[in-house]
């Protein structure tokens, strides 16, 4: 997936335009807006249908308005409502959450409590390979260890969870391994390490720049959009571990135009229009360099990670799979709403894990970055062609290396472009060497559009002008 930079070439994809998605062969229908319910004072009290971005925002709304009462939310996806936890014993909080549009359930354990558990963890059962995060669906902290926690190890954060009550606290074993998903190959790359570009970005200087993962940042000082290629952006700031994992870097050249768009493969793209908060529930796709598109749902908010290279606090937990070359890539939402930046997790996109995000409104406020890039968001730049028979969107070469990808008869070669009406593109039907599909047919379990791609690549998002499709490419 991409966010690609354009210095030279010319955009290959309509203003505007949010094309539906495909993700784990569903294709995505439009989002409803949010429905008022009627005036009787019955339907005044019935749940809202609602988008889960607006989910998301009346969530913020009634974590102020309830105070201490409010204990948490989710999204129900099948309903399209949003769910409210509060405190039992206050009727008058019930009906005010209620009269917002939500549906409420009343439960024991506050955030406060759940705060003062997550607490007792980190003081108790700080261990590589562990996590834990807030599950309001079950109003309990979820703790998970990975593979690598065994021995008095388990015993430990065992020990620690049953102190808390199971009424407060589960835990839970993963079969993989918590790391971050770094790698070599294609995508975006600095020092041997390969990412993946987020979401481009204007620095609080007015400078273009795009957000990834902050172990990638902190990995490597200069990116390149091809392997051992010349750098074309230069990190200015990076976190990780700690309070975060996310990292600004700021275009070499000032006059690199970044569309505000996801590049998810067959030149078709996903305007992305604002940056919004995570909802649990809420079901949210992932781009990435090595796996391409995939959907899930989010599982928990402020979760905390305990990585081989130290803890990260304040991710988000979703069943979203990644891979090795992920890391940094977009988490976003159908109707493009900007949520996160793949940090890392346990599995792959054959069994399966838990994956952890970088909230993007955290790091864009950490940064003091907008989202977005001026007169290019949401389309190309100022002067761009935006016909569909321009060249690659944003860049080139299709597949790892610069290659088509095995077989890629009818993909790009080496070097050529492979966007959107591009001349190397595969056509409707076409094969483009074994990986995801970008055209409607088979790829990976991606359906995207019809065609083909090669083995891990976004047509228009190859290694040729990576470095802003590059995003979703690298620390996974």
């Amino acid at each position: 997936m991409s966010h690609k930079r354009i210095p030279k070439r010319k955009a290959a994809f309509a203003a505007g335009t949010v094309v539906a998605l495909g993700a784990a062969a569903i294709l995505l229908p439009n989002a409803n807006a949010s429905q008022d319910g009627s005036s009787n004072d019955a339907a005044a009290l019935a749940p809202k249908t609602l988008k889960a971005t607006d989910a998301s925002d009346l969530a913020s709304q009634l974590e102020k308005m309830l105070g201490d009462a409010f204990a948490g939310s989710y999204y129900d996806s099948d309903s399209r409502q949003l769910v409210v936890n509060v405190i039992s014993g206050d009727k008058n909080v019930v009906v005010q959450a209620k009269k917002a549009g939500a549906k409420v359930r009343e439960v024991d354990n506050s955030l406060t409590e759940l705060a003062a558990g997550a607490k007792t963890l980190k003081e108790q059962a700080t261990i590589p390979g562990t996590s834990w995060a807030v599950d309001p669906r079950t109003n309990k902290i979820l703790v998970t260890a990975d593979s690598t926690v065994t021995g008095d190890k388990w015993n430990t954060i065992e020990s620690t969870v049953k102190s808390l009550g199971s009424d407060m606290a589960t835990i839970k074993k993963s079969a993989g391994t918590f790391k971050t998903f770094v790698s070599g190959g294609d995508a975006i790359f600095g020092g041997g390490a390969r990412c993946s570009l987020g979401f481009n970005v204007t620095a609080g200087d007015g400078s273009p720049a795009f957000l990834t993962a902050g172990h990638c940042g902190v990995a490597a000082e200069q990116w390149s959009d091809t392997q051992d290629g010349q750098p074309v952006a230069t990190v200015d700031q990076a976190t990780f571990p700690g309070d975060g994992d996310f990292a600004l870097v700021k275009y070499d050249d000032p006059a690199t135009q970044a569309p505000s768009e996801v590049n998810v493969g067959g030149g078709q793209t996903v305007a992305i229009n604002q940056a919004a908060d995570a909802e649990v529930g809420a079901q949210v796709f992932r781009m990435g360099s090595t796996t391409g598109l995939a959907d899930g749902q989010v599982l928990g908010l402020d979760a905390t990670v305990n990585y081989p290279e130290g803890t990260v606090t304040g991710l988000i937990q979703t069943d979203v799979c990644a891979e090795p070359g992920d890391s940094g890539g977009s988490l976003f939402t159908q109707d493009g709403s900007a949520i996160g930046l793949t940090s890392g997790g346990s599995g792959d996109c054959t069994v399966g894990g838990e994956t952890f995000f970088q909230p993007v409104t955290t790091a864009l406020q950490a940064v003091g970055a907008t989202l977005g890039a001026g007169d290019a968001a949401g389309g190309a730049g100022a002067g761009d062609d935006q016909a569909g028979g321009g060249e690659a969107g944003a860049g080139a070469g299709a597949g790892a290396g610069d290659e088509a990808g095995a077989g890629g008869d009818a993909g790009a070669g080496a070097g050529e472009e492979a966007g959107a009406g591009g001349d190397a593109s595969a056509s409707p039907g076409e094969e483009a060497g074994a990986g995801q599909e970008v055209g409607g047919e088979q790829a990976g379990g991606d359906v995207i559009g019809g065609e083909e791609a090669g083995n891990g690549q976004e047509t228009g998002n190859g290694a040729g002008d990576a470095a802003g499709d590059a995003a979703g490419q690298t620390h996974n």
